[in-house]
């Protein structure tokens, strides 16, 4: 036999099939008993055996309409994937968020899991720059940027207020004593982040401490490469309490003197003109302005 089956024939087979049933079949495939009937017959004599035995209550499936039954019933669910998987429009939302290395890793990273787990249905693109002041690039919907928020960007949300604080390894710190002197540890070795170098002159009036000089010092371009050289233990940094924090908790670091300094930048959301029209932007602006 070289000629498939029409697919009719087919569809009131499996229906029939898994019901037990024409009448059963008749109503899923909305036709009359009597069609679905004359489809199986049809069937029948184009296979040349019974796929069913007919009963006075009802049909039963015969060995070779079983064995008959299950490729096609398959081949229906197969054909119902490839469409569905081809054709049906998709659901999921895109949102393209761009932020500064250091908040994204350090402060917006280990939060994502929440987002996605509120939104399951938006699909998040996370990118990074060391220094932004601007939307360059079109893609970008939402923009994660440090400064004074001085920008002329239309929409614009403050995330944070900063604080910075001292900190250090443990066995750094003990080096000038049990309670350490921070005249001394200043003057020891500092490590400084690029775009904040002033921090320990400001952190010196501020205060009233009247810190000198350092005997060295060291520059990172970011925070996250400040916090992994403060690792190796031998010098401290003024750097932000939020980016800290997961190092203190783990007890990597230590904050060993309680001087908060107020820091004059802050973290902002800016979100493109045009953004603000698509939901999942107004989700991702709500959940983490509101969760800040």
């Amino acid at each position: 036999m070289s000629k498939l089956p029409h697919v009719p024939w087919l569809r009131a087979f499996e229906a029939a099939a898994r019901h037990s049933s024409f009448s059963a079949a008749a109503d899923e495939l909305n036709l009359t008993p009597a069609a679905v009937s004359q489809h199986i017959r049809l069937l029948e004599r184009h296979v040349g055996v019974d796929l069913f035995k007919r009963l006075p209550h009802g049909v039963v499936l015969t060995d070779t309409g079983q064995a008959y039954a299950l490729p096609i019933r398959r081949a229906f669910a197969e054909m119902q994937d490839a469409t569905s998987s081809l054709f049906t429009k998709q659901k999921r939302r895109r949102l393209h968020v761009r932020t500064s290395v250091t908040y994204g890793a350090l402060v917006l990273g280990p939060r994502l899991a929440e987002f996605s787990e509120l939104h399951p249905d938006i699909e998040l693109h996370v990118s990074t720059a060391v220094w932004s002041d601007r939307i360059d690039d079109r893609r970008i919907d939402i923009d994660i940027r440090y400064g004074t928020g001085n920008w002329t960007d239309q929409h614009m949300w403050q995330l944070s207020q900063e604080v910075g604080v001292i900190v250090c390894t443990a066995a750094y710190a003990a080096k000038f004593g049990s309670t350490p002197d921070i005249s001394a540890l200043a003057a020891d070795h500092r490590l400084l982040v690029m775009g904040s170098e002033v921090e320990w002159q400001r952190l010196s009036s501020h205060y009233g401490l009247e810190l000198g000089g350092s005997s060295q010092s060291t520059t990172a371009d970011s925070s996250i490469m400040a916090l992994q050289i403060l690792l190796g233990g031998s010098n401290a940094a003024i750097i932000h309490e939020s980016f800290a924090q997961n190092y203190l908790e783990q007890g990597l670091l230590v904050s060993p003197f309680e001087y908060r300094l107020p820091i004059r930048e802050s973290y902002f959301m800016i979100v493109g003109n045009n953004a603000l029209d698509r939901s999942e932007v107004t989700d991702f602006r709500d959940w983490l302005v509101g969760g800040k």
